[in-house]
């Protein structure tokens, strides 16, 4: 019996760790939808797997809960949630526009807050549940240049903790994520935008690996196993807390 099977599982996002984490699950026996915008991210990921995928504005309250509410009366409840769906802009608190601001907490926290606002009670309905929340070591120490996503990281921090508590009583156990350099579109678009549009990835990311003591970057299916062992039953006394998956990063001299 695969140690999924049975469960009903929601993913933001279908690109990168989110990409993965919905076919980790899928493949050890959850019955996975996923939701995202980008057009190109959602065909491939419901191309290769059976994953169903449906195009949804996570950030948009009456969107999200009209696909949470079809989802759950189509599959007969929800089990697992991750919040893998982001969106990075580059800007000090000068130059990051309040659209890009508001748009970044609306996608990276807002989000977050909407998933357990309308999945939540129909995780009551089943006795229990998880939520896997990802953030980023940049919620722990930040760069320069990335005020909104830094911020952002750090609420969702605080949120998971709060959630945590608050739905402990129900058998919801909540925790969060922190990657550092992760091989995702997200890490690709900052390879351009550290070396131009027309940067040598593999290389970017070559050096970005260096700053890691383990001297590379990690891998979507990486994180996806991380958060696969959260969301399981082996985890089942683990709640409230934040668990860093970043090549040693954090531990030394923090984000450089």
């Amino acid at each position: 019996m695969a140690e999924f099977d049975g469960k009903i599982a929601l993913v933001t996002g279908t690109t990168g760790i989110a990409r993965s984490v919905a076919l980790r699950l899928a493949a050890a026996g959850a019955r996975v939808t996923a939701f995202g915008i980008d057009e190109t991210g959602n065909a491939r990921l419901a191309g290769e797997s059976s994953v169903c995928v449906k195009h949804v504005d996570v950030a948009d309250p009456l969107q999200l809960e009209a696909a949470m509410a079809e989802m759950a009366g189509e599959l007969g409840g929800l089990d697992i949630i991750v919040n893998s769906a982001a969106v990075h802009p580059y800007g000090d608190a000068v130059s990051t526009s309040p659209e890009d601001f508001n748009r970044c907490l609306q996608v990276n926290v807002g989000s977050i807050y909407l998933t357990a606002h309308f999945g939540v009670p129909i995780m009551r309905s089943r006795g229990s549940g998880v939520i896997v929340n990802v953030a980023s070591v940049q919620g722990h120490a930040s760069q320069t240049n990335v005020a909104a996503y830094a911020a952002s990281k750090g609420a969702i921090h605080a949120l998971t903790r709060a959630m945590a508590l608050d739905f402990a009583p129900d058998r919801i156990r909540v925790l969060s994520v922190s990657p550092g350099s992760v091989r995702t579109p997200i890490l690709e678009r900052a390879a351009r935008a550290a070396d131009g549009p027309d940067a040598d990835i593999e290389a970017v990311f070559k050096r970005f690996g260096a700053a890691h003591p383990l001297g590379r970057i990690g891998e979507p299916e990486e994180v996806a196993e991380l958060i696969a062992f959260l969301a399981s039953d082996r985890a089942g006394f683990i709640t409230g807390s934040d668990h860093r998956i970043d090549g040693g990063l954090t531990a030394g001299l923090g984000v450089r």
